[in-house]
């Protein structure tokens, strides 16, 4: 038994070791800091028109965490969709509507004020939208990063 125990112990933290040197890959090699208003912004073309991101630590296309900031216009909606990974979402400026589905339904989601912030499993589908406000929110996910529109007509990708 104290065998079985202390293998249990030893995976345990060399779980805790390889997650730690995922990140410890992410950082920079000085430490920077990162406002709304003096980051470049770029549009996000697998979003409908209107957004815009920038990457903090990471890349989006490669496997790996990443961290990303999206801003959307007001009363800007994405229709539902999902993500291949595990996505965190924290509201930093303005608000952000939140409904789990395959129909757009601003009745039936919730309405997030800055500072919140929710946690979208992996296929899971869902819709966002904003207020009157412009919004931004922080992205904390797995790469590759993909979005898959339940509706393949809503998908800005196939419109060019």
């Amino acid at each position: 038994m104290r065998i079985f125990l202390l293998a249990v112990i030893i995976v345990s933290f060399a779980g805790s070791a390889l997650a730690q040197d995922k990140i410890d890959r992410m950082r920079a090699a000085t430490m920077e800091s990162f406002t709304p208003d003096t980051v470049k912004w770029n549009d996000e073309p697998i979003l409908p028109k209107g957004a815009q991101s920038v990457v903090l630590v990471g890349d989006p296309t490669k496997a790996g965490v990443f961290i990303a900031w999206l801003k959307f216009p007001s009363n800007y909606p994405i229709p539902p969709h999902m993500h291949p990974f595990t996505e965190v979402i924290t509201v930093l400026r303005g608000e952000l509507g939140n409904g789990i589905g395959n129909t757009f339904d601003m009745e039936k989601g919730e309405m997030l004020k800055a500072g919140s912030s929710f946690v979208l499993p992996a296929g899971h589908p869902h819709y966002v939208w904003t207020t009157d406000e412009e919004t931004i929110v922080e992205l904390i996910a797995t790469g590759p990063w993909d979005i898959m529109y339940i509706n393949p007509g809503d998908d800005p990708r196939k419109k060019k």
